[in-house]
């Protein structure tokens, strides 16, 4: 009777370790509300796109949570940088890239602008009832691409579904872990009169990509968006120049908004010169039908550093020898006077004032 039980659960636990490793393709072709409710449905969910998906030693565990060696962490570095940020992006999938991708290279970017080497995610979904599984794993695939070539792991996560009508869809929460290295302080605060403002490509595609993939305009262009992921870029820039004052990625109201913020924070001031800022043809021609400004579009891939003038030569060298910033250029400097305020020296040689942005020009961009 004993080596009877000793057999059959020896078969039990071969098939249940059979089925956790090897999870077989869910036969739900939409998400339903069953997919939320903790029981077999929803592990199935969890089984065949995510955890097949974004697999890795960590996540593997299944546990509520992810644990790291602190010890192998503090050899990278002497600080942890946190992140989290919500995509709800409109549509889904656009020219250059999709909502799973926006989401991990959003949160890697934001990491990799205090300096740090990003390591793990976090990624929530909330989902619509009715949402289609096959799209839903689209997304999947993307992220695990995403995530790949940033060189980090997604290590936890949830799911959540939401009754139809209740969302839009799918949107997608990560969190970020990054470690700064040592002597590595970057900061707004460490901006200083004299310094140069570098940014590293065109503005404002990102924006434009999505305003045309929604298709409420007749208007046939090949932009698509910028969404990359920047820590490569900002590995080579600190190799280059550890003594970066500061950096940020111009999503969400443009290289405005992020000079702006600059400039309040450090209590200096800053000045364009528009002739240097680059931007597309077709950006620009899509702005000046809509009456957009491409200063305040947004941008999934390109940071905005400011450094001493001294080594400015040396970080723009250093960024065009990567290729997200192939096409770096400095764009302006940094000013005492006017404190906190945004200059920008036309075309016609005048100057104007590059307020913060006020409201919102495209809604769902990220």
């Amino acid at each position: 009777m004993n080596s009877f039980s000793n057999s059959a659960q020896h078969f039990l636990f071969q098939k249940v370790e059979k089925v956790r490793r090897h999870p077989s393709k869910m036969r739900d072709t939409h998400i339903t509300l069953a997919h939320g409710s903790g029981g077999k449905a929803m592990r199935d969910l969890i089984d065949d796109i995510f955890v097949k998906n974004f697999d890795n030693p960590t996540l593997s565990q299944l546990e509520d949570q992810a644990s790291f060696d602190l010890a192998s962490l503090m050899k990278q570095g002497d600080r942890l940088a946190f992140t989290t940020d919500s995509y709800v992006v409109d549509p889904l999938f656009f020219p250059g890239g999709d909502i799973g991708e926006l989401a991990i290279n959003g949160t890697v970017n934001d990491l990799a602008m205090s300096g740090a080497k990003p390591l793990y995610l976090s990624c929530s979904v909330i989902l619509e009832e009715g949402f289609a599984v096959e799209t839903l794993r689209r997304v999947a695939e993307s992220m695990r691409t995403a995530a790949k070539k940033a060189g980090v792991q997604i290590v936890t996560g949830d799911t959540k579904v939401v009754h139809r009508g209740a969302a839009d869809k799918l949107f997608i929460n990560t969190s970020g872990i990054g470690v700064i290295p040592t002597g590595v302080n970057v900061s707004a605060h460490n901006i200083q009169p004299g310094d140069a403002v570098i940014i590293n490509g065109e503005l404002g595609n990102h924006g434009t990509a999505i305003l045309i993939a929604r298709g409420e305009l007749a208007l046939d262009t090949d932009i698509e968006s910028d969404c990359q992921p920047l820590n490569g870029l900002v590995e080579t820039i600190l190799n280059a120049c550890p003594d970066i004052h500061a950096m940020r990625d111009a999503t969400r109201g443009g290289l405005a908004t992020v000079l702006n913020e600059f400039a309040l924070s450090s209590g200096v001031g800053i000045r364009l010169d528009e002739q240097s800022i680059p931007v597309r043809e077709e950006v620009n021609g899509v702005c000046e039908i809509l009456g957009l400004d491409p200063l305040y579009l947004a941008n999934e891939g390109k940071l905005v550093v400011v450094v001493g003038r001294e080594n400015a030569d040396t970080v723009l060298s250093a960024m065009k020898s990567h290729p997200a910033g192939k096409n770096a250029c400095i764009i302006g400097e940094v000013i005492s006077s006017p404190p906190g305020v945004v200059l920008l020296k036309t075309v016609f040689g005048t100057e104007r004032i590059v307020d913060m942005l006020v409201g919102d020009q495209l809604p769902r961009i990220c």
